[in-house]
């Protein structure tokens, strides 16, 4: 990306302290996981912004292994709960039980701060919806009872591109809920040669912190960083870019779906933390280009006929990037 002054002449660059533990945190994670650089940055991105993450990639490509070497690095709790097609509601969010003659909650996986729900779309829809009621209000609810869940949450769900049978997809309306999808793909030659090796000299996946991941940051430097994010400088040329990008999905004749203005609103989130990522103050249209694929793949329906000729949203929003100006 290219550089740009500030339009207002004067915004200086967010402090380094926080921005090199970030850094160090995707280091980290390099230690276990070989690639993955612009997922590892996606993953961040979400965590920066208070956003949740959907990942997508065939079995077998360090999704969960991602997110445990990320937690690790963070200092934060992480669960796992594989999702199936008889997972309840109560198995994910937690339930009432009979204790010593009275009524006690006990917490479900949920109650946590990295959630991996694997293999989101092979629950069913009353399932899903229970995990993405808590993923918006940052609660539970039992027996009339509001139950905050811990600071920070993020849940970060996978699935599987290519199974369909006995999945339930997820609707357009539950995707909105989260801040990105990223796409995991398989590593290239060299990469996958180095993964072998790893292996080879007694990697175990399973234990990222036994393989060497150490914690260099916390919940209070995600706070901090939050902040320093949500601080990002923004002018309104650039607001109207992303609301000019937004509005051509909903007149591409290639898409059935275009994206809501909650898909704006995530779009200019997502395009402050990477500028905060990039050690910059202010937000150009170079971070919204970057940010708009991962944002907005998953807010938009590319039309049945298209998608038969293997068009896909991304190529669809390349089209769109590319015929709207920047300021």
């Amino acid at each position: 990306m290219t550089d740009h002054p500030s339009p207002l002449g004067q915004a200086a660059p967010p402090p380094a302290d926080h921005r090199n533990r970030f850094v160090a945190i995707r280091d980290e994670v390099s230690r276990v996981v070989v690639g993955q650089a612009a997922v590892m940055s996606g993953m961040l991105c979400a965590l920066l912004a208070e956003g949740h993450v959907l990942l997508e990639g065939v079995p077998g490509v360090a999704k969960t292994l991602l997110v445990k070497a990320m937690a690790a690095s963070m200092s934060l709790d992480a669960a796992r709960v594989q999702f199936t097609p008889d997972l309840m509601p109560s198995d994910v969010v937690g339930q009432m039980v009979f204790d010593q003659g009275n009524f006690r909650f006990r917490k479900g996986p949920v109650f946590t701060n990295m959630l991996l729900a694997d293999e989101i779309n092979r629950t069913p829809p009353k399932t899903q919806a229970a995990l993405l009621e808590a993923m918006e209000e940052h609660q539970v609810s039992m027996d009339g009872v509001p139950r905050p869940l811990p600071e920070p949450f993020i849940v970060i769900a996978t699935q599987n591109p290519i199974e369909y049978e006995g999945t339930y997809p997820l609707p357009e309306a539950q995707l909105d809920r989260f801040l990105v999808k990223l796409l995991v793909d398989y590593p290239s030659a060299d990469q996958e040669l180095e993964v072998i090796r790893r292996h080879h000299l007694g990697l175990d996946p399973h234990d990222p912190v036994a393989a060497g991941v150490r914690s260099v940051a916390d919940p209070a430097t995600l706070a901090a960083a939050r902040a320093e994010v949500a601080a990002i400088t923004v002018e309104d040329p650039v607001l109207a870019y992303i609301i000019e990008v937004v509005r051509a999905t909903r007149q591409s004749p290639s898409l059935s779906l275009g994206v809501s203005p909650r898909g704006a609103a995530a779009l200019l989130k997502t395009s402050k933390a990477w500028a905060w990522l990039s050690g910059r103050a202010f937000v150009t249209p170079d971070e919204v280009k970057t940010m708009a694929k991962p944002t907005l793949r998953h807010r938009v329906l590319v039309r049945p006929e298209l998608e038969i000729e293997g068009i896909d949203a991304d190529r669809v929003l390349d089209g769109i990037l590319s015929q709207v100006p920047a300021p």
